[in-house]
This record gives structure tokens, C-alpha cells and sequence, in this order.
């Protein structure tokens, strides 16, 4: 396979612009395309997948999840490959392998395992069930086909937009510090490492952003951006049932609106809402919006079809728009709760070793910048990064230039041996989680009777270990000295518990290299990687690579196998190192491996051949997750119909800035369709006599809940609308689409309902 330049003859450099398609561009620059799809996937009754709380399950949207996608390339023939960027918590071997074959039958082999990279954000408020272990789908009741599908067929899609947007541009690269956007929730551990190594630098977090800025060739326009930062997808709790993207779900939404609404914008005086100037009313005094408002009632549900959402959505897909993504690095011990762990009864500090308050791990909870707003703390720390995405993004300068390559290979992670040096030669475990994952992080508490650091085992707790899989010998031995809770690597009833083969990947385009982990590096553990990485491409190069070489990590990428401590990290046990799945010495595998990849790039030999390849445990996958049943109504009601109507604050006339104005309708269950790349609700304004869509359910202000009446078995949908402070005084209505089915197979039908109308003065 060929990863090298495409070199044109010198007569065709004389009308590059005219073979620019087929040659690629002059000057460096490179084929670019971006696209993005909607990935939202169930939002009702499917567990979400992150802080593996059984009772954190699916009710409504905050804002939809996107799959968003850069393709890069030297030419139509040259090397390329394609960067996925998912609003989801991780990225999932199966997912991975039937995006492949989806692709394979549309490119045949233009897009392949060595090419291709999926890489999930991590936020915790995702639909789960997507991944084939089975420690990754207990609390989804196994696989879940829906939340699966709607990732494969957005991945899909977002790729198809890429590819049909390719054409020639350039590619910016800048780099700058995020503020106060992530603390280190595991310090005690960082501290493990060496003081001269930490001496070298200023914080236990990097706070760097790295990001790039992709220019059309012909226009000079703008058409996308993405950027790498670790901060933890954890801004929303566990106790949140609402679909997001959390917090870098929220500075893409922030980004793209920016963008879209002007892009000579300034952070100071940025949207973060659609523009309605184009939907306003001529400016009315507060009394004549509130007689108008009066006159106009609830329409009751009405029938529609499946797309006609689609025709109110304020964020109408293209295909073209501009694509704005916010990936993630070395998140291992970095939370976005910046202001830190407090005991929830006494508010003091929890224990500094062990994140627990007199030995109760659920009582030390993390504090976000909105507490104890948790909507709020999102929003921040999505701001905050994408306060800094415009900065670097409005004084890109850099041009990145040179080759686009690749490397990729599997490894059998559960018995590498590792080359220490001065003849001491290591190895890799099977698979494990000791007692601190149990415990969980301040920004998710685990069960009860864990702490972090623990290494020992209560008698219950061993009994179930052991009735579940007695680990052993060897592999108690090659753990230490993490205890082992979960022997997952030697658990394959009733399929595999554990991934054992795990892709690493290098991409490179120019000077700037990609590392695709797949999994959780901490701090420290992503800096060793990064300067290895780096200093082999360096002494392997011929100078090709030098200290303006830029390395950035993309975590979570291609599959998951959770975290990767230092060796020293893993002593201490806490969260991260209790979930190093491969023992003391995973990062040193790690850095071998990528060192042998680095080395194969920096030297321009062939890329090894994948001899193992992964499992695809999709014939085999347990799902235990019921079909949801028909949907009632009461006697006289129609889906659609006004449950609670619009209620006005205490004394009020109409709703001011900051108010919130919310309905309830009679609605179906969200599973029956997942209304992709339309919406569950809109707000709507009016002009004149026309009704104009001005936020919908990806509006960061905007809510969908649902939910079913325990006594009726009724199902309820509720738009709720927080009214920012930018929203123009009119008057404006809420408005839900939905689907019902009377049988779960019968065929379902679709509707729609609107409130009475309110004036916003």
C-alpha cells in the first residue's frame, strides 16, 4: 500500500490548478474534506455508556451528537486517510470493523484499518450498548442494535460527505494553553512520578490545545477546524439522563454556531444561539405582544411524516457546512470539576490519597465551575475550550507541508514482552481491574466498601470474584501489586470480557504526527509517549523531522481498553491504575511499539502487515434490552396534544430573559424513530402570520424530556426552553415531533403538537 507522495511531472506543475484533483496542489497543500452526521441514537430507556450507573438511562435530548469527519490527502491517488471524531464515549472495535465494511463496498479499498482512525470525545451522557465486551455492556443489558447502528451509519455518512467535499486547500496548524478547563483528579498518584520529570513542568495536566484550521484552496474561505485537548467528558453527572456531548459537545455546537453566524465574529461578542434576526417581529411594546400571544392556543397533534422535522430544524445538513470538532487527548486523571472534590455532608475536602470521606468513596464528589449547576459547569468548560479554539483558529499561521502517512498494527496486548534495558525483559498481563476501578473518581463514584489505592479484597467480594473466575497464579503474580477483583482477561463466558488485540496507529500529515491510542493515557503517561514518539522520529529521520515537529495524542481512538498509568502511577492503585487492564508495564509496551512504527515511518520502509486481526463478536452478542411496547393514550386525546400547556411565571404577562417556559405533551416512545438529523422540538417565533423555527433540540437552551407515567403508562414529552438573554422580545410558541406505534412491530406513525403561544418582552 502506498504511503508516500504522488509526484506530478514538472509539465503538469505548469497548470496545477487545472489537474489539481488528480495531482494534488502546489505548494504542500493537500485534497480536504469534512463532513459531519447526526449520531444521536436512542433517547429512551438505553442506558448510557461512561460512569456504568444501571440507573442512568436515556430521557431526552439536550443536544444531538454528531460524527464529524476530515479526510486529507496527497491527490486522488496519493496517500490519504480520514480522521472520525464521535460525540460518544469511546470508540468500539465492532463499530470500527463494520464501518470498514461499509466503506469497502463503496471505495473498495481507498479506506482501510491502516487509514481510517474513530475517535470518541468521551462524554458520559451517550446511548451505550455499541461495544462487543462484555465488561462494556453489562449495564446496557448487552448490545444494543440501535445505538450501534446510529454510530456505524453516522460514521458512514460523515465520511460520504468528506469524500464528496474533497478539493484542494491548505491546513493550519496552531497551538495555546486552555485556562482552568481540567484539574489532575488523582494527584496523590501523579506525584508517584519522578520529581526531576515532574520538575519539568509547570502543572499535573496539559493544558495545550492543538488545532487546525482547514482553508478552501480556491475561496480562502474557512471550512473547518479540529482540535486536540484532555479534559474529561464528566461535566454532566450520573445522574443525568439527557442525551450530550458534554462539555466538548457543547464548544463544537459553540464553534460551528459561531462560525456560521459570523465569522469575523470575536469571542467577546460571539452567538451562541441561531441568529433570528432574519425572524423577528418590528419591536412591539410588552402589552401588544401579550394580546397577540393570548389569541393563539394549543394546535392539538396533527399527523406529519417522518422527514418533516427535518424542515424545522434551524441547523438544516448540507453536506457543506462548516465543521468544528473537539477531540480528545490524554485524559486519563484530567476533570473538567475544576473547582475539586469535596465530602457532600460536612463540605471540607475529601482524603487526599483515596478521594473518599472517612472511607466512604460515594461522598467525595467533584465540583464543576457551575456547581452545582451542572448544565452550567458544561457550558463553561465547553466555552472555555472554545474560547480558546477562536483564538488559535482566528491567528493560525503555521502551514502544514510535507508527506501524509500512515502506520498501523495489531498487537496481542496480553503478553508483549518489553525490552527494559540492561537485559531486563518484562511482560504484559491479561487482562484486570483491581479494587480502585471499583471505587470509581470523584467525577463518578464507584460501589460502596472501595476506596482508591486499595489492594485488598473483602471476603464477599473475593468469593464473587472468584465464583465469577478464580484468577491465576501467574496472573496474580504478573498484576502486582494490583489485586485482582476482575480477572477479565481470562473470562470468556458468554463471549470475550476483555479486548487482548489492540490497534495503535501513527498518522502524519506534514510536521504535525497523530498518535491513535486506543484508550485513556494520563498525563504523564501521554507526555512519555509524545517525547519518545518524537525523539525516535527525530534520530530516525535524516533530518525530515526536528524540533518543530508537533505530536498530539487522540485517546480513545479505533477500540477501548481503558486506562494507561506510569509505572510508578500504578503503584498507588487509584482509579486509573486499577484500570490499567495489561499490568505495571502497559506503557512501556506502548512506547516500544510506537517506537517500532515511528521508526518504520521516520526510515520510509513498508508498513508491517497486520497478521492478527480483532475479533468480530457480533454472531455472539447477548441483547437483553426489551423492544419498547405500543404507546397508549388516554380516551380522547390524539399524540401531539397538549398534556401541561404553557404555564406563566407567578404575576407575570410573559416570559423575560432568563425564564424558563416549558410543555408537555402526549407523546411516543423516541426509540420508534430516532428523528436523524431532525429534531424532538423546536421553539418557534412569529412574523407576521409565518411561524419561523429559530431554536431546535441541538440548541444548548433548548430541552426535550420524556418520560412515562408509572400509573398510566402514558408517555409524556416535555420542551422545556431556558430563554436566553440574546433571544429577540416577540412572540413564540414550543412545538414537538414524535412517533408512536400501537404493537412494537406495527408500523409507526408520526405527529406533531404546539403550545399555545407567549410573549417574550
Amino acid at each position: 500500500m502506498r504511503t508516500g507522495s504522488r509526484v506530478c511531472p514538472p509539465f503538469l506543475l505548469l497548470i496545477a490548478a487545472a489537474f489539481a484533483a488528480v495531482c494534488g496542489v502546489s505548494n504542500g497543500d493537500y485534497l480536504i474534506g469534512l463532513g459531519s452526521y447526526d449520531m444521536t441514537g436512542p433517547a429512551a430507556n438505553v442506558n448510557m455508556m461512561g460512569y456504568a450507573n444501571m440507573e442512568q438511562n436515556t430521557a431526552g435530548v439536550h443536544f444531538r451528537l454528531r460524527a464529524r469527519t476530515f479526510i486529507v490527502a496527497e491527490g486522488s491517488e496519493g496517500a490519504r486517510f480520514a480522521f472520525v471524531n464521535l460525540d460518544a464515549g469511546m470508540a468500539s472495535q465492532l463499530v470500527t470493523i463494520k464501518v470498514l465494511e461499509k466503506l469497502r463496498s463503496r471505495y473498495g479499498s481507498l479506506y482501510n484499518q491502516e487509514n481510517l482512525a474513530i475517535s470518541g470525545t468521551h462524554t458520559h451522557a451517550g446511548p451505550g450498548g455499541y461495544l462487543q465486551y462484555v465488561v462494556y455492556s453489562i449495564t446496557s443489558l448487552g448490545f444494543v442494535h440501535q445505538s450501534f447502528d446510529a454510530i456505524v451509519d453516522a460514521i458512514e455518512q460523515s465520511i460520504v460527505q468528506a469524500h464528496n467535499n474533497l478539493k484542494p486547500g491548505s491546513i493550519l496548524i496552531n497551538k495555546g494553553d486552555v485556562e482552568n478547563a481540567g484539574i489532575n483528579r488523582s494527584p496523590s498518584a501523579y506525584l508517584f512520578n519522578p520529581a526531576e520529570e515532574r520538575a519539568r513542568y509547570p502543572k499535573d495536566v496539559d493544558p495545550e490545545m492543538t488545532l487546525l484550521k482547514f482553508v478552501d484552496g480556491g475561496t480562502g474561505e474557512s471550512i473547518g477546524s479540529f482540535n486536540w485537548f484532555a479534559t474529561h467528558g464528566t461535566s454532566m453527572s450520573p445522574g443525568n439522563t439527557l442525551i450530550s456531548g458534554d462539555n466538548k459537545g457543547a464548544a463544537a455546537r459553540f464553534f460551528e454556531d459561531w462560525f456560521r453566524n459570523s465569522s469575523k465574529a470575536t469571542p467577546s461578542n460571539q452567538r451562541l444561539i441561531p441568529n433570528t434576526r432574519n425572524s423577528s417581529m418590528p419591536k412591539q411594546d410588552a402589552s401588544r405582544l401579550v394580546e397577540t400571544a393570548s389569541k393563539i392556543k394549543a394546535s392539538g397533534g396533527q399527523p406529519c411524516n417522518r422527514t418533516t422535522s427535518r424542515n424545522f430544524k434551524v441547523r438544516k445538513t448540507s453536506g457543506s457546512a462548516f465543521v468544528g470538532a473537539f477531540c480528545q487527548s490524554n485524559v486519563g486523571d484530567v476533570s473538567p470539576n475544576v473547582l475539586g472534590a469535596f465530602c457532600i455532608e460536612s463540605g471540607k475536602p475529601c482524603d487526599f490519597n483515596h478521594s473518599s470521606c472517612n472511607g466512604n468513596d460515594q461522598l467525595c464528589i467533584g465540583r464543576g465551575p457551575g456547581y452545582p449547576d451542572e448544565i452550567l459547569s458544561t457550558k463553561i468548560i465547553g466555552q472555555r475550550q472554545f474560547l480558546k479554539a477562536v483564538d488559535l483558529f482566528n491567528s493560525a499561521q503555521e502551514k502544514l507541508l510535507g508527506k501524509i502517512e500512515y502506520r498501523h498494527l495489531y498487537l496481542n496486548f496480553t503478553n508483549i514482552n518489553v525490552d527494559l534495558g540492561g537485559n531486563k525483559v518484562v511482560r504484559t498481563c491479561p487482562a484486570a481491574l483491581g479494587p480502585g476501578f471499583a471505587a470509581g473518581t470523584t467525577d463518578g463514584p464507584g460501589v460502596f466498601g472501595f476506596e482508591q489505592g486499595d489492594t485488598k479484597i473483602n471476603k464477599f467480594w473475593r468469593r464473587l470474584r472468584d465464583f465469577l473466575k478464580e484468577p491465576s497464579q501467574e496472573q496474580v503474580e504478573c498484576q502486582l501489586p494490583k489485586t485482582v477483583l476482575l480477572d477479565t482477561g481470562e473470562m470468556f463466558e458468554p463471549y470475550e470480557w476483555a479486548p487482548a488485540i489492540l490497534p495503535i496507529q501513527i498518522l502524519r500529515i506534514g510536521q504535525l504526527v497523530i498518535l491513535s491510542v486506543p484508550g485513556e493515557f494520563t498525563t504523564m503517561a501521554g507526555r512519555r509517549l509524545r517525547e519518545a514518539v518524537k525523539e525516535t522520529l527525530i534520530r530516525n529521520g535524516g533530518g525530515e523531522f526536528n524540533d518543530q515537529t508537533h505530536v498530539v495524542i487522540a485517546g480513545l481512538t479505533n477500540t477501548y481498553s481503558q486506562y494507561t498509568a506510569t509505572f510508578e502511577e500504578y503503584k498507588q492503585q487509584r482509579y486509573e491504575a486499577a484500570s490499567t487492564l495489561y499490568g505495571p508495564y502497559t506503557l512501556s509496551a506502548y512506547i516500544q511499539e510506537f517506537k517500532k512504527l515511528a521508526t518504520s515511518m521516520a526510515k520510509g520502509e513498508k508498513p508491517q502487515i497486520n497478521v492478527l486481526q480483532p475479533p468480530d463478536l457480533s454472531p455472539v452478542l447477548i441483547s437483553l434490552l426489551l423492544e419498547p411496547f405500543g404507546d397508549l393514550l388516554p380516551q380522547g386525546k390524539k399524540f401531539g396534544d397538549i398534556e401541561q400547556d404553557i404555564l406563566l411565571p407567578s404575576k407575570q404577562s410573559s416570559f423575560a430573559k432568563g425564564d424558563k417556559a416549558k410543555a408537555t405533551f402526549w407523546s411516543g416512545n423516541p426509540r420508534h424513530d430516532l428523528l436523524t438529523e431532525g429534531t424532538f422540538a423546536v421553539v418557534e417565533m412569529l412574523d407576521g402570520k409565518q411561524w419561523n423555527p429559530v431554536y431546535d433540540d441541538d440548541d444548548f437552551c433548548l430541552f426535550f424530556k420524556w418520560n412515562v407515567d408509572n400509573s398510566s403508562l402514558y408517555s409524556l414529552a416535555t420542551v422545556e426552553w431556558e430563554i436566553p438573554k440574546e433571544a429577540v422580545p416577540g412572540v413564540y410558541r414550543l412545538r414537538h415531533f414524535g412517533s408512536w406505534k400501537r404493537f412494537p412491530r406495527s408500523p409507526t406513525g408520526y405527529f406533531t403538537g404546539t403550545s399555545s403561544a407567549f410573549a417574550v418582552s
